[in-house]
């Protein structure tokens, strides 16, 4: 069963994501911050990570530069899921090594649980 690790700090997206994701078959780790969600990252070996930029502690973009920079996660797929929309930020974190850049009010979950999908396929393929 893959693991997915989603850093996000409101709980109620937490939830919802948490039953969408094991009724698609995967398991999920929780992080509500960033700080939490690099240590996460390297106990748990995630298969992917969601991240929200907008945290506690270490915020997005300080979470992604530190699981990039790290041996031990640097491999795990990142798809970051947040509520900012600037064109900067979107260049940054697909620079720093993300995947895909959602907006959450442009994506339901079940694109959400599509991206996941795909980038596990398109991983395995390689």
């Amino acid at each position: 069963m893959k693991k997915i690790l989603f850093i996000e700090d409101e709980e109620s997206l937490q939830k919802t994501m948490r039953d969408s994701l094991e009724r698609s078959g995967y398991s999920m780790v929780s992080a509500m911050d960033g700080e939490n969600g690099i240590l996460l990252a390297k106990n748990e070996n995630p298969d992917l990570i969601l991240l929200d930029l907008i945290l506690p502690k270490k915020d997005g973009f300080e979470v992604l530069k530190a699981l990039k920079s790290d041996s031990r996660t640097d491999g795990i797929p990142v798809i970051v899921l947040t509520n900012l929309e600037g064109s900067g930020d979107i260049e940054k974190v697909l620079s720093l090594g993300a995947r895909t850049y959602l907006v959450k009010s442009n994506y339901s979950l079940d694109d959400v649980l599509s991206k996941i999908k795909n980038i596990f396929e398109s991983k395995e393929m390689r």
